[in-house]
């Protein structure tokens, strides 16, 4: 099945009317939430996979993105408004199982939907994206900062609008592929696919407001002084190693917070895990999903990542 064939359908939750891809049936839901820059064409090579082991699959663009509303303003990008559209999409989909899927963005909205809504998911995949918790600490770190200094260029009014929508939207869409590992997993066709979604009017614009809301609406201190509850869920942690927004550090101590963990590295692999590695994210997806033996434990950055789940030192 080719992105092409799967349907758009339209669902009204949250008083935003979001876009959606789905393919597969059934009562157990798969919920895929991209991440920024991007769109929910993130998950073209994840969606067969789920439909063909049995799953409903949804992979909505999010508040602000392709074809689901972009309300105007930073208020309205509140991350507790982002983390309810999840909540209300799982219910409107009322499926008896539900795994939720996120990576970048959409993984930091997984991680707090499941502390704040457990009860609505059974399964919990992140990919490239380190528990809130632990991003917070390593935040303040030089090596982490640095590497987040764009989420601070961000908080400027304008400007990062017009360096990043120079060339239609070409530059925001290209810096997948600078910080790709593997640049040719980004041909010219998906270039342009998230070259056309920052060009929609009002799009960067709303994309970057989730930046802006995350800090001036303090999220960051509320996730901190609400504490973190720890997820019973049953989670799965994949990471990409060659990630230049996040530095190992922040990866280290998640079974701490999610203590049902199987944590997986992809040596070599860029933040864009799931689009430059599918082959190999597919199969553990499948692996774990399905009950199987998930691939074998890799070293990476300090890091050992179990078969049978967890890190050490």
């Amino acid at each position: 099945m080719a992105w092409e064939d799967s349907a758009i359908i339209r669902v009204v939750v949250n008083d935003i009317s979001f876009e959606v891809a789905t393919t597969g049936a059934g009562e157990r839901l798969a919920l895929l939430l991209h991440g920024f820059p991007e769109h929910a064409f993130s998950w073209r090579f994840q969606m067969p996979l789920l439909a063909k082991i049995g799953y409903r699959v949804w992979a909505p663009n999010l508040r602000g993105y392709g074809g689901t509303d972009s309300p105007p303003g930073i208020e309205a990008y509140k991350t507790e408004s982002l983390v309810e559209d999840v909540a209300s999409l799982i219910r409107a989909a009322g499926a008896k199982e539900t795994v939720l899927i996120g990576h970048d963005w959409g993984g930091w909205l997984a991680w707090l939907v499941a502390m704040q809504y457990p009860e609505l998911i059974q399964r919990l995949v992140v990919l490239n994206e380190p528990h809130p918790a632990r991003f917070l600490r390593e935040f303040k770190k030089p090596s982490q900062f640095f590497r987040s200094w764009y989420m601070l260029f961000f908080q400027i009014p304008r400007l990062p609008e017009f360096l990043l929508g120079i060339r239609r939207g070409r530059v925001i869409a290209k810096t997948i592929r600078w910080t790709a590992a593997d640049p040719s997993r980004f041909p010219d066709d998906v270039i342009e696919v998230y070259r056309r979604n920052a060009a929609r009017r009002g799009g960067l614009n709303a994309m970057l407001n989730w930046y802006r809301a995350l800090f001036r609406g303090g999220g960051l201190e509320r996730s901190r002084h609400a504490g973190f509850p720890k997820i019973q869920t049953p989670t799965l942690f994949i990471w990409g190693d060659a990630d230049r927004f996040f530095c190992a550090g922040t990866m280290r101590g998640i079974e701490q917070y999610a203590p049902n963990l199987t944590f997986r590295a992809l040596p070599g692999v860029s933040h864009w895990a799931q689009q430059e590695a599918p082959e190999a994210v597919n199969a553990i997806l499948e692996a774990w999903l399905s009950g199987k033996r998930v691939p074998e434990y890799c070293e990476s950055a300090g890091l050992r990542f179990h078969a049978a789940g967890g890190a050490s030192r």
